[in-house]
């Protein structure tokens, strides 16, 4: 087995919260990040895919094939968005980093299974000292 990692960039908004707390409630649990006028973060996407390589190729993956999935399952839906309002796969979910790698997990894995590749983790970096690994 052996594991290929594609990194993307992306920027968005998004506000933490939850409709049925007030404004003050949110702030206590969820701080800053409940701004009710939206903050946003550079964030860094890595998906890391994994398989056997073909013999007959010498890769298991094509790696621009990697790079127009994520690109364009991801990315295209994501870059310059509002998590919360712009982007379907996030609707009714709280924006917390970890719901967005779980959401971008369910949004590739049949793109990549389509390529005979599984996916094997997400990172997500939202700051350079924050980041979430999700392995599905």
């Amino acid at each position: 087995m052996i594991y290929i990692t594609r990194r993307e960039r992306f920027s968005a908004a998004h506000r933490m919260y939850r409709e049925d707390l007030s404004d003050e409630e949110n702030l206590r649990v969820f701080g800053k990040c409940s701004n009710p006028n939206w903050h946003g973060h550079n964030y860094i996407l890595e998906v890391t895919v994994k398989g056997e390589i073909k013999k007959e190729l010498g890769f298991f993956i094509n790696l621009g094939t990697l790079k127009e999935i994520v690109t364009d399952v991801i990315i295209s839906k994501l870059d310059h968005k509002n998590l919360n309002l712009e982007v379907s796969f996030m609707k009714g979910k709280i924006a917390t980093t970890e719901n967005l790698a779980i959401s971008i997990w369910n949004e590739l894995r049949p793109a990549i299974e389509q390529e005979g590749a599984f996916l094997h983790c997400i990172r997500i970096a939202e700051t350079e000292n924050n980041f979430v690994e999700y392995y599905g």
